[in-house]
């Protein structure tokens, strides 16, 4: 039994903090409200000045199992997130073997199970191996639970696979998420195609490489009636393309944007640091501007990490040659209050309903709140602290991240899921018992 004291709590539906307590009974909240008489046994905590929000939800995480292990595991994975206050992902199928058969996604969802405190899902490939050439096995990964297809790392490059893929699968429910980018014009590289290319030296990934496919594979959906999620959105263009398709309302679209590409430009790369290479690329200020008002807008359903671990012998290389991505997990919540929340830019509302709310619907499951009779899926926020994400802080067992030895306002204090506190720092606050 746990008592949270003088919380102010977010919710999806206002941007306005309602400060109460929270009574939380076997796992479920049981009474919201004032000066709550303190239950015999009950452990309380004073949670004065801090955010009481639904746990957030990751719908795109490279976990590497199996095959990459030495990069991340399902269990550093989830540690990661549970660190950063996230209580559920949904994990990319690029591993080795490819997720794209039955066989393998049983493999990986019964591993999660043991090793892993929170839900941890998982999407299938489009293809075999993801060499897009032919359909994986749909139905067999479907009986089992799930619902996302993608070749995500790569595009699926053939055109008529993807859509006969679509008008399969989506008389069963599944839907389709779009790594986007033509291999021939985006190259082998992960630098945006600009001043910042030429002054490095490197030649750069245009934006309309990803934009192209942005445009085909929406018009595919609509063409198959299916429902397409395009991942990573990283350009202006990208982001009118979708604002457009979604205006028209004759196909179902659903996109995301990384906190990376909100809040840093290929400017950061500064002397070729390996840890702003990512894939799509970093790109300019007036893309990062577009982005963060399609967020706002609500062009862009949902925030997800793409968290991409990569051991530092392999980022320690020149940058031509550095595997492409970064961690997320450990750092994305307290990086949205420090760039966004706190200078004022979007509000707590924003956050559950983009990176809580959003993120499990897109999943089909049910939506985390702070209300009564709803299980305790939630996290307390300190505003007035701050992180220092040392590698001795971070979860990940890879720490390839721009935020490595930084320190942002904000702090993830306590996470709750059901009968199990998840997370809770040291030294915290003053507890009592009755």
């Amino acid at each position: 039994m746990l008592l949270l004291q003088n919380a102010r709590i977010a919710s999806e539906n206002s941007p306005v903090l309602v400060e109460s307590d929270v009574l939380i009974v076997e796992g479920k909240i049981q009474y919201i409200g004032h000066n709550l008489a303190i239950p015999e046994g009950a452990r309380v905590i004073d949670a004065r000045g801090r955010i009481l929000m639904p746990a957030m939800f990751d719908a795109h995480v490279h976990f590497r199992a199996p095959g990459f292990e030495n990069k991340e595991t399902i269990t550093t994975g989830s540690e990661a997130a549970i660190n950063g206050g996230i209580t559920g992902v949904v994990m990319m199928p690029n591993t080795r073997p490819a997720l794209d058969s039955a066989t393998a996604i049983d493999t990986v969802l019964e591993n999660a199970k043991h090793r892993s405190r929170i839900p941890v899902y998982t999407s299938g490939c489009v293809t075999k191996n993801r060499e897009g050439k032919e359909l994986a096995e749909i139905e067999g990964m479907r009986e089992l639970g799930v619902k996302m297809l993608t070749d995500d790392g790569d595009t699926t490059a053939d055109p008529a696979v993807l859509l006969r893929a679509m008008q399969y699968a989506t008389e069963f429910g599944m839907f389709f998420a779009s790594h986007c980018e033509v291999p021939e014009l985006a190259g082998p590289r992960a630098l945006n195609e600009g001043v910042m290319s030429y002054r490095l030296g490197i030649k750069g990934s245009p934006a309309c490489a990803e934009e192209i496919i942005i445009d085909r594979d929406i018009r595919l959906a609509h063409a198959a009636g299916a429902h397409v999620h395009i991942q990573h959105v990283s350009s202006k263009l990208g982001m009118e393309t979708i604002r457009w398709w979604k205006s028209r309302g004759d196909v179902k679209v659903t996109a995301e944007v990384t906190p990376h590409h909100l809040m840093f430009t290929d400017e950061h790369i500064g002397d070729y640091d390996t840890n702003y290479k990512m894939n799509p690329p970093l790109r300019t200020q007036a893309d990062c501007d577009a982005l963060l008002e399609g967020l706002i807008e609500g062009v862009f359903d949902l925030i997800a990490t793409d968290h991409a671990p990569h051991t530092p012998f392999e980022k320690a290389q020149d940058f031509i040659s550095a595997p492409n991505g970064i961690t997320g997990l450990d750092t994305a919540l307290v990086s949205l209050y420090h760039h966004f929340v706190e200078p004022g830019k979007f509000g707590w509302n924003l956050v559950v309903k983009r990176y809580s709310a959003e993120p499990r619907r897109l999943m089909g499951l049910p939506v985390a709140a702070i209300e009564v009779g709803q299980q305790a899926d939630c996290l307390l926020f300190d505003t007035e602290a701050e992180t220092t994400f040392t590698r001795e802080f971070m979860k990940s067992k890879s720490h390839n991240t721009p935020f490595i030895d930084q320190t942002l306002k904000g702090r993830v204090d306590l996470v709750v899921l059901g009968t199990e506190v998840l997370l809770e720092r040291e030294p915290f606050v003053e507890l009592s018992k009755k």
